[in-house]
């Protein structure tokens, strides 16, 4: 009866009406509710998107955990970098100041994986225009972490690679700007790889994304850290893994896309989501509860699901009074 009732207990969409609320956006995984004096609340629901590609069914705790690790890699990391958060008034809700976001991801890696891996096998070397030194193999440590920032889509559309000259170029960042939104992504991934390695971990590549305050001070926004928007892997085991060949046992959603994969879904024209049995819905639940508890060295504490929708009103509500 529990798993069932953790099925029915997930949050997929929202609906509300905050007092002061001015308009709201659905990304594919995060509902944005802009309210008046410039304050943005962010919903992390418990949708799971993939090959940009959201999931019919929700992931119990999913928006939770995403969250949690959000707010606390912010705070870990407000020191060097500034960012939009200000309060976590709900496990699901984080606020803070509204910014206007840069179109640009700003994509980092640390080691040859995922997208750069697959490019690099199609014998490509050069990736959002930096090179990518002969003689890789998948999983091996770039002599340099290295930023290949993407476009950003619309919900429904794919993000693109895009070059630092490109962006310039179009005008979709001026140079000053996008200095600082390199000199903050290295920093950011210097601290998060400095985080991860004393939790056994690899920050393998991760994105960040920025904006400004309307007193035009750029500010990390969104999240940051998260098993969405990051792999990781086991730093135990990492070397003599890359020395056999075999594949890295890792911290990210990737499980999720191979599953995809194995069942014939990459988010293709004419291919359908297979079906997520409840089984596997709630090993994609223990798998991400897993990752929390790996990513910042602390157990989970499962919120109250009997009622999302209205214990999420009844803290923002409360928070906003």
């Amino acid at each position: 009866m529990l798993q069932a009732q953790a099925m029915s207990n997930t949050i997929t969409d929202t609906n509300y009406n905050f007092p002061g609320q001015k308009k709201v956006y659905k990304g594919k995984v995060r509902e944005v509710y802009t309210l008046e004096d410039d304050t943005l609340l962010m919903v992390a629901t418990d949708r799971l998107s993939a090959f940009d590609v959201v999931m019919p069914k929700g992931i119990p705790y999913k928006g939770q955990i995403l969250n949690q690790i959000a707010t606390q890699m912010m705070k870990a990391t407000e020191d060097i970098v500034p960012n939009w958060l200000v309060a976590t008034p709900d496990p699901n809700v984080a606020v803070g100041h509204a910014c206007e976001p840069f179109k640009v991801e700003m994509v980092i890696r640390g080691y040859m994986s995922g997208h750069a891996a697959r490019e690099y096998k199609a014998g490509k070397r050069l990736l959002c225009g930096v090179p990518m030194p002969e003689g890789m193999k998948e999983n091996d440590k770039f002599p340099q972490p290295m930023i290949t920032p993407a476009t950003k889509a619309e919900k429904g559309d794919h993000d693109e690679d895009i070059s630092r000259e490109d962006i310039l170029k179009r005008g979709i960042v001026s140079e000053e700007d996008y200095e600082i939104l390199e000199k903050y992504t290295h920093a950011l991934f210097q601290r998060g790889t400095e985080i991860a390695a004393e939790r056994g971990l690899i920050l393998v590549d991760t994105k960040y994304e920025f904006g400004k305050t309307k007193n035009g001070e750029i500010v990390l926004i969104d999240e940051i850290h998260t098993p969405d928007s990051s792999r990781y892997f086991y730093a135990e085991g990492y070397e003599e893994r890359q020395a056999k060949d075999e594949p890295q046992k890792q911290l990210s959603k990737e499980f999720v896309r191979q599953w995809l994969i194995q069942n014939g879904f990459q988010g293709l024209e004419g291919q359908k989501v297979p079906e997520m049995t409840d089984e596997y819905i709630e090993s994609v639940s223990e798998r991400y509860i897993e990752l929390y508890e790996n990513i910042t060295g602390t157990t989970f504490i499962k919120a109250d699901i009997s009622n999302i929708q209205e214990r999420i009103k009844m803290n923002v509500l409360s928070y906003l009074d």
